[in-house]
């Protein structure tokens, strides 16, 4: 669904609870598809199986339409900033179903986490994309400002 009839469209921001693991398994694996990674279904479950744990770090935000259709998912978690002396969240994973884009379901979702990053206390709310993901990035410019930090990835 694009332009229009998208943008008529009421957002809800939630967390994610046991129904969503269906819905919110095609959505991760469509994440998983856009960045071309291989996903297997045991890591999947391991990611649920964090998000379902009230004392695991790593929280999910859905965003669901009026009628209750989830759109799109987000992957978030606090994280100690020593040289600021605070914690910000990192949003690991936002991803929307291609069929809700254009129509402000990003927006609400950054949003709420905006909103809940105010509530804890937290300094930053940081994520990062591939350079290429040019239509994300025009969207994150409209929330945040784009830093010049360079990301390194170092296997053990």
């Amino acid at each position: 669904m694009t332009g229009s009839r998208a943008a008529r469209r009421r957002w809800r921001v939630r967390d994610a609870r046991e129904e969503d693991q269906p819905r919110w398994r095609a959505l991760y694996r469509q994440y998983a598809d856009f960045y071309r990674v291989e996903q297997s279904d045991a890591a999947a479950a391991t990611v649920w199986s964090w998000i379902r744990d009230p004392a695991h770090e790593v929280g999910c935000l859905l965003v669901e339409d009026e009628t209750g259709e989830v759109a799109g998912l987000g992957h978030y978690r606090p994280f100690a900033r020593p040289l600021s002396a605070s914690t910000g969240c990192f949003l690991d994973d936002l991803f929307i179903d291609p069929d809700h884009r254009g129509g402000g379901a990003v927006d609400a979702l950054l949003a709420e986490l905006r909103g809940r990053a105010a509530v804890n206390g937290w300094s930053v709310v940081r994520w990062i994309t591939a350079d290429d993901n040019y239509r994300g990035r025009a969207k994150y410019d409209q929330h945040a400002t784009r830093t010049m930090w360079i990301t390194y990835d170092m296997t053990p």
